[in-house]
């Protein structure tokens, strides 16, 4: 694979908040195998990657590094509620860190939450 995929496996480890041995336990590996494969010792098998794509719920393509976006259709349904809220909290995370960096930005994050509260609430 890539030193990308063990890139990618470790943000989403850390972005989760989790550790090497409990992502290592519920993805059904050791936790010395995990760090292999998070620091790009050793490559993983087709199998692993499916479960670490529907376990990250992200595509096959973000993870092997052949697109920068996380989420595209078929690795979850878009109706699927804890789908739409992992995106949720993923957007409104981007938007803190944003604003942080830049103050006006919250101004406009703000104006645009308003107006789709409205949007949604109108029949």
């Amino acid at each position: 694979m890539s030193v990308i995929f063990a890139r990618a496996l470790s943000h989403l480890r850390h972005e989760k908040g989790i550790s090497q041995r409990l992502a290592a336990q519920e993805l059904g590996i050791s936790q010395a195998l995990l760090s292999h494969y998070e620091n790009g010792i050793r490559e993983p098998g087709l199998a692993f990657v499916v479960k670490a794509c529907d376990y990250y719920q992200v595509s096959a393509d973000y993870l092997l590094g052949r697109t920068g976006v996380e989420y595209t259709p078929g690795a979850g349904s878009a109706a699927d509620p804890d789908t739409l809220m992992h995106l949720a909290d993923r957007l409104s995370q981007a938007c803190v860190d944003l604003s942080r960096q830049e103050p006006r930005l919250g101004i406009l994050f703000q104006r645009l939450a308003t107006q789709l509260s409205r949007d949604m609430e109108e029949p």
